[in-house]
């Protein structure tokens, strides 16, 4: 009985050394170290590689399209977001348009030149402007064409077109009474610039009430 208390004694005294219990910690930390993986993963069980960042909501690789819920483009051969410039993203959103759409850059810049100034009647520049010179001075900066000073002039010197005709840089006329009285520059999907009275330069909607009682129909210049 005495060799048998005593081989637990010894036995426990052991299992309580604290040096017996170091080495063994010691091994735990070393295991729990461990090398990078080439496919690490995160807390959202996300992989990440090269080049590639996903989320919920989009994929975007540098090599591809951008891929998401929404997205300007509908053409996998269309303009890269990547590389589109920024104001054909911005008016892109105001117009609801396709950026791939919003091409002429020359044109942007002048819309964005000429934003929120102040209309007056009578005025041609950047203190305030009236709706025909600002289309003149659209028509002429951007592309080469001089047009009469007026609405009704404009009116009256370009060809007359359908509406299914409308394109880029056409103009759009409006009428109070019997005569020429608004102006504006079609950018398409029913969307035109103009100085209006009440926001100065902006962009309104030909499907707008206001504007479509309005409305007189459409004329090109540009040939």
């Amino acid at each position: 009985m005495n060799i048998r208390l005593t081989q637990t004694v010894c036995l426990l005294l052991i299992l309580c050394s604290c040096k017996s219990l170091r080495p063994v910690a010691s091994r735990n930390s070393s295991a729990a170290t461990v090398s990078p993986k080439k496919d690490p993963r995160f807390l959202d069980n996300v992989s990440m590689t090269p080049g590639e960042k996903k989320n919920s909501t989009y994929t975007y690789n540098k090599s591809n399209q951008l891929n998401s819920k929404k997205s300007f483009n509908t053409d996998a051969s269309s303009l890269n977001i990547e590389k589109a410039d920024w104001l054909q993203i911005k008016y892109a959103i105001m117009t609801d348009m396709p950026v791939e759409q919003l091409n002429d850059l020359p044109l942007l810049q002048q819309i964005d030149h000429w934003w929120g100034t102040r209309y007056c009647m009578g005025g041609d520049d950047e203190s305030c402007i009236d709706c025909s010179a600002f289309t003149q001075t659209l028509l002429r900066n951007v592309y080469g064409v001089n047009v009469p000073r007026t609405a009704q002039q404009q009116y009256d010197f370009s060809t007359h077109i359908n509406d299914s005709d409308l394109q880029e840089g056409d103009l759009v006329f409006f009428k109070s009474g019997r005569y020429i009285s608004h102006v504006g520059l079609y950018l398409g999907n029913n969307k035109f610039v103009n100085a209006s009275t009440s926001s100065g330069v902006t962009i309104s909607d030909l499907n707008d009430p206001y504007w479509n009682k309005k409305y007189a129909g459409a004329g090109r210049v540009i040939q």
